[in-house]
């Protein structure tokens, strides 16, 4: 049996907005920025295109942006752009606590460290102390590189399960929390190995009611990570584990966010919003399927309606098999189709399928 995550509370400082995990609120979706930022709030330019990203993001259903913070130029810059977006920002901090303490200075609003790896405890105390003072929340981040030594050796010399001894570490450091009378706390526990993923969460959840964010860290590129991904999150969602998700692909936030959203979806944790179903394309296309779901895809699933979308290749996959559409468009005969509810509507030159297509999607 799984223990019900407790509720914490991620941002509501300045203009950032406030966000409920854990208990039966809805699983969020997170993704990490892929560049560094540091300076960058001194570049007008580059701090507006971050900042519209950031709305980009927001649109496609990311509830929470985390980014790295090797240095003192990178935390100041972070609370430069918490200051000008809505969205719950998280610092990746490592080894140094005075980043996190910089960090705090703004209105950034979780903390990811690994308490065993800043120091003393009282390098510890003092980030517990600033992050209550803000009301910011903490991440204990632990993966299979961050074992403490005498379990590293353990799992080496085959003694103890490498994921138990995940389980195990987020159970040491969330104590160390606990005991500061600390209780705004998420955690983490990743591994490259679908199993081991499962295995750690599973452990550590039949345990302790902690929020925990699911994770299968260095999951691969764009179909290795989804796969990884889909399998590992689909197994804990449906046991009710988890309470925030990344998927990590070497690929962009946004297909994060997009793979992310999609995965909840399909397990029953997220409905609304536009569904895009499209054929994989064949010899007997008449319509450039994978371009017009490259155009449209990002902006399609930015939009605040609750519809499904055909892109079909074909007359036989065109109102036929997309006859369940709200709307849907195909090709036929170097012309376009489109269709709503599998009635064709229009008939229309390829040049004009995207205007088309526009008007009539604005019209539902």
């Amino acid at each position: 049996m799984f223990k019900t995550p407790r509720t914490i509370s991620i941002g509501g400082a300045g203009k950032t907005k406030r966000i409920v995990m854990g208990g039966s609120n809805p699983v969020t979706i997170q993704t990490m920025w892929k560049e560094g930022i540091a300076g960058i709030e001194k570049d007008s330019s580059a701090l507006s295109a971050l900042l519209q990203r950031i709305d980009v993001l927001q649109s496609l259903g990311c509830d929470i942006l985390r980014f790295a913070v090797p240095d003192t130029p990178s935390a100041q810059a972070l609370c430069a752009i918490a200051e000008q977006t809505s969205m719950p920002l998280v610092a990746d901090i490592h080894f140094d606590y005075r980043l996190a303490l910089e960090c705090l200075k703004g209105n950034v609003a979780v903390i990811r460290i690994n308490p065993g790896n800043i120091g003393s405890r009282d390098r510890v105390e003092k980030v517990v102390a600033a992050c209550k003072d803000k009301g910011a929340a903490i991440r204990i981040g632990v993966n299979t590189g961050s074992l403490p030594k005498e379990l590293a050796e353990q799992v080496e010399c085959g003694t103890l399960d490498r994921a138990k001894a995940l389980a195990i570490t987020a159970a040491r450091e969330a104590a160390v929390l606990d005991e500061l009378n600390f209780t705004n706390v998420a955690v983490s526990m990743k591994a490259s190995s679908v199993k081991e993923t499962v295995d750690a969460n599973e452990a550590f959840a039949s345990e302790y009611d902690l929020p925990i964010h699911v994770g299968v860290t260095e999951a691969g590129p764009l179909i290795t990570g989804i796969v990884k991904s889909t399998i590992a999150f689909t197994t804990l969602l449906n046991e009710n584990i988890g309470s925030t998700i990344r998927v990590s692909l070497s690929s962009t936030p946004e297909n994060e966010v997009i793979a992310g959203k999609e995965i909840l979806r399909e397990c029953g944790k997220r409905s609304g919003g536009v569904h895009i179903v499209s054929c994989p394309r064949c010899g007997r296309q008449g319509f450039d399927v994978h371009g017009f779901v490259n155009r449209w895809q990002n902006e399609l699933l930015s939009m605040d309606k609750d519809i499904t979308v055909a892109v079909m290749g074909c007359i036989v996959n065109g109102p036929g098999e997309g006859k369940h559409a709200d709307i849907g468009i195909a090709g036929a005969g170097g012309n376009a189709i489109i269709f709503k509810k599998g009635k064709i509507i229009r008939t229309v030159a390829d040049k004009d399928a995207d205007k088309v297509f526009r008007e009539e999607l604005e019209s539902l």
